[in-house]
């Protein structure tokens, strides 16, 4: 298991960006968290095996029809034990 820190920039805010990670982070079956920034980033927590995540990475980089990922800072972070399921904080 591994737990990553991401800070996605791009056209990421007022397109569903949030829930675009959520549903990609339920199709990958990885837990975490999802959340805007002031800045105009959205930055994101996600956990599960090494393939789980870097699936779920590139399913969000590739973006949408109103998603456009430009850049993302990744940072591996501990591990959160009793985590379950994956929601967006506000």
């Amino acid at each position: 298991m591994v737990r990553y820190y991401f800070r996605f920039t791009g056209r990421v805010q007022g397109v569903g960006f949030r829930f675009f990670v959520s549903m990609n982070a339920e199709r990958c079956h990885v837990t975490g968290w999802v959340k805007n920034m002031y800045d105009g980033s959205v930055t994101a927590e996600v956990q599960g095996t090494k393939l789980q995540v870097k699936q779920f990475l590139e399913i969000t980089k590739n973006g949408n029809r109103f998603v456009h990922v430009t850049d993302v800072e990744a940072k591996e972070c501990p591990l959160e034990e009793d985590e379950k399921g994956f929601r967006v904080r506000y």
